[in-house]
């Protein structure tokens, strides 16, 4: 059979058994398996499917991944996020929608200690939503607010995706870790930008709060200081070079562990349960990972990504056009993929197109997390809202995608303003000693 039309049946096969309710790990590994039987023989499929999965396991490296899913669990069990609530509410209830501009300081600030976009929006949910529900605040703004704010768990590092893309592409984890930090700050700010906007067209959405003196904002400070701390552990380590990424991951499993035992959250509980949702955590990603690399292995064999290439890059367009079309796929892929299927599926074939055109792989990494953040709160999929909706069940979904919409048009503007200005991006990595 032509490995082209092969290749266009396999994909077929995929939409198929995800349609069907297969988790998309199982369904990109399974038409990866059939494709190769197909290509080549059963035999060498099997041989393939077994080293693939053994190698990925075993592959140190990737052990940074459940490192920094353990020290987020251990973080939100030791009432961190709880004590970046209190702080951020303090400093911003009093103004219109002070709520929700609290929600989004919230989830950038522990963003900085966990590295899961769902972890954060779930974690941020149960902490902000009941809240606000109690002041008045309009389902609306309330649930779009925690979705939004979510995104920014895979931007401040540690973020897994980029833990991911660094070793999908070879690229520094540390220069992609320092690259996220000035986008994740304006991501904040352009947020809280949104909302005050929203505020002035519709005042209803959002009352203000009680003005706290300014005595005790300054002592609410106080529940911060062990996420400063954990935060300048692991960056800090891996920017002065102390730290390899890896290491950095379990020291600050090791800190989040110890600030439990100061905050006395830490019990048998919350250790057996952080190490059971990391565990769970991890093995979706690692199946996902498998399932996306023996895909990628099919279409390598398929000379599936010359094709695509060669089809980009000889459409007569200039490079910033060619990372229009690129970025504008990745939208459309948003809407029907899972984020870190759509990055594992896409980086092999993508990432060769961004290097012949000459640009950064750094600042592409941060463009593709941005990306990828906007897939996380547009439908269908948008699994922000999704988990939102878990939580908050008698919201309507289109309700909580209405919420959402402003944050979607300030997240394409900050995609574009990191496009025309990527010293954003590599002004911090550029600093950072070889």
């Amino acid at each position: 059979m032509d490995p082209t039309l092969l290749s266009i049946l396999v994909f077929a096969l995929l939409f198929v058994l995800l349609a069907a309710g297969m988790p998309i790990g199982f369904a990109m590994g399974l038409s990866a398996f059939t494709g190769m039987a197909l290509l080549i023989d059963l035999n060498a499929a099997l041989a393939l499917l077994g080293q693939t999965a053994y190698e990925t396991g075993i592959t140190y490296n990737l052990s940074v991944v459940p490192m920094f899913l353990l020290m987020g669990f251990i973080a939100g069990g030791a009432g961190l996020s709880e004590g970046l609530y209190r702080a951020c509410n303090a400093w911003l209830g009093h103004r219109r929608g002070g709520l929700a501009l609290a929600t989004i300081g919230a989830c950038g600030a522990f963003a900085a200690i966990c590295g899961s976009s769902l972890a954060t929006a779930a974690t941020m949910c149960q902490i902000a939503l009941p809240e606000m529900r109690r002041h008045g605040y309009d389902d609306r703004l309330a649930t779009g607010a925690i979705a939004a704010g979510g995104t920014i768990g895979i931007l401040i590092p540690p973020s897994v995706l980029m833990v991911l893309y660094g070793l999908l592409t070879e690229t520094s984890i540390s220069r992609l870790f320092l690259a996220g930090m000035l986008p994740g700050l304006l991501t904040v700010v352009v947020f809280m930008i949104t909302i005050s906007i929203t505020m002035r067209i519709n005042p209803a959405l959002g009352p203000r709060g009680p003005r706290v003196a300014l005595r005790q904002r300054v002592t609410v400070l106080r529940d911060v200081w062990g996420t400063v701390a954990l935060f300048l552990l692991v960056i800090g380590g891996i920017y002065t070079g102390i730290f390899s990424p890896t290491e950095a991951a379990s020291v600050g499993a090791i800190g989040a562990l110890a600030l439990a035992v100061i905050n006395r959250r830490f019990s048998r509980g919350l250790l057996l349960g952080s190490l059971i949702d990391t565990v769970k955590t991890t093995a979706m990603i690692f199946t996902i990972l498998i399932g996306a690399i023996l895909l990628n292995n099919f279409l390598i064999l398929a000379a599936i990504p010359n094709l695509v290439s060669d089809w980009i890059t000889t459409l007569p367009l200039g490079p910033t056009a060619i990372l229009v079309v690129i970025l504008l796929l990745y939208v459309v892929l948003g809407c029907a993929l899972d984020s870190l299927a759509m990055v594992l599926l896409t980086i092999p074939i993508f990432f060769p197109i961004i290097k012949e055109l000459g640009y950064d792989p750094v600042w592409f990494g941060i463009i593709v997390v941005m990306v990828v953040e906007l897939g996380l709160i547009t439908p269908p999929i948008g699994m922000n809202v999704f988990v939102i909706k878990g939580i908050a069940g008698n919201v309507p979904l289109e309700r909580i995608f209405a919420g959402v919409a402003p944050f979607v048009v300030a997240q394409v503007v900050l995609i574009t303003i990191l496009v025309i200005f990527p010293e954003i991006a590599l002004w911090l990595p550029s600093t950072m000693g070889r």
